[in-house]
């Protein structure tokens, strides 16, 4: 279903008088837009005359408090289709798309999608939190971020009068776990003897870095590959934490260079992810040494003609200066904890 939130800008209107309509009551309402369009609705359907001029009144009411639901006919599922794709996904990245499609389709239309915009009520919502919860704690979590997010728009937008979601918990949990404890699987954890094995074991391979990022400073793998010399502050010994390499949203592949689509630099997954870190002394001398040998490659392949050099400032890049892809570190890790014995973790 298309929607045209741009008629939501009513500027003008005028409410007709209750006349007979099908053998019955009712009257229409004439919205004019910002764009100088109209539209008339009819609302009808109204048993006695008496009935339909207090409808009428509270009509007038809503459209001088700013409250009048334009769409009155719009379903769930159709509504969380247009938010996603039109709203939402210019600003998410893939991976956040991905999950709250998912979550959309899978949990949230199978129970609310059939039910119209302006019906939802807050009980339905709290029957939805409720199911959910019972079967993952963490997808409840998203379903009720999106519901949040979602109806908030809904109410800004003039599509509801009230917001159905507001103030709706999370059923809370029964048994609660020890106060700030965390059970870790011996089996898919390093420990730090382990980590030590790692760490030496990588210095003869091309993620040697990218391990120290991960292990030292718990950077994601997106995160790795798009940093810069730039970022570090070589005085304080801290690096800034404000890029990763992807996906750009909506973007499709033939709009960029071979073998670039995924390695574009976009903004880091929430607001607190852009973060200033301190780097560990071994860490430290290890992007100093690693910083020679890019000058060192940039200046052998200043003239190439055929294969330049990429001067982009990556860290983590290939001896012709272009960033690493996300899964790159992928066989030599499995191969490093092979080979040393550690557990076969991500």
């Amino acid at each position: 279903m298309s929607l045209n939130l741009h008629t939501q800008q009513y500027v003008e209107w005028k409410v007709y008088n209750v006349t007979t309509i099908k053998n019955k009551y009712g009257f229409r309402v004439k919205l004019i837009f910002q764009d100088g369009s109209d539209a008339t609705q009819q609302k009808g359907g109204f048993t006695s005359k008496k009935t339909a001029e207090q409808a009428r009144t509270e009509v007038i009411g809503q459209l001088y408090s700013n409250t009048y639901v334009v769409y009155d006919n719009v379903t769930m599922e159709d509504f969380l289709e247009f938010w996603l794709e039109d709203v939402m996904r210019p600003e998410m990245t893939d991976h956040s798309y991905v999950a709250y499609r998912n979550a959309i389709v899978k949990h949230i239309n199978p129970h609310l999608g059939h039910t119209k915009l302006i019906r939802l009520s807050r009980g339905n919502v709290q029957q939805l939190y409720n199911k959910e919860f019972k079967i993952s704690e963490s997808v409840s979590k998203l379903v009720k971020t999106i519901m949040n997010t979602s109806m908030a728009y809904a109410l800004d937008k003039k599509m509801i009068s009230v917001n159905p979601a507001e103030g709706v918990d999370l059923p809370k949990q029964k048994k609660k776990t020890e106060f700030r404890t965390r059970h870790i699987d011996e089996q898919k954890t390093l420990n730090l003897k382990q980590v030590e094995i790692l760490i030496e074991a990588a210095k003869e391979t091309p993620i040697y870095l990218q391990v120290m990022f991960a292990v030292l400073m718990g950077l994601r793998r997106s995160e790795i590959i798009g940093v810069k010399y730039s970022d570090i502050d070589y005085i304080n010994r801290t690096l800034h934490v404000e890029r990763q390499l992807g996906k750009v949203p909506m973007s499709k592949k033939e709009d960029f260079k071979p073998k670039t689509y995924t390695k574009q630099e976009i903004d880091v997954k929430t607001e607190s992810s852009n973060r200033v870190i301190p780097i560990p002394d071994i860490l430290f001398e290890a992007i100093l040494e690693e910083r020679q040998k890019y000058e060192k490659n940039r200046k052998r392949r200043i003239n190439d003609k055929t294969n330049p050099f990429f001067d982009g400032n990556y860290i983590c890049c290939s001896t012709y200066g272009k960033p690493r892809s996300k899964d790159f570190h992928w066989k030599y890790f499995k191969q490093l904890l092979q080979e040393n014995d550690l557990p076969d973790i991500r």
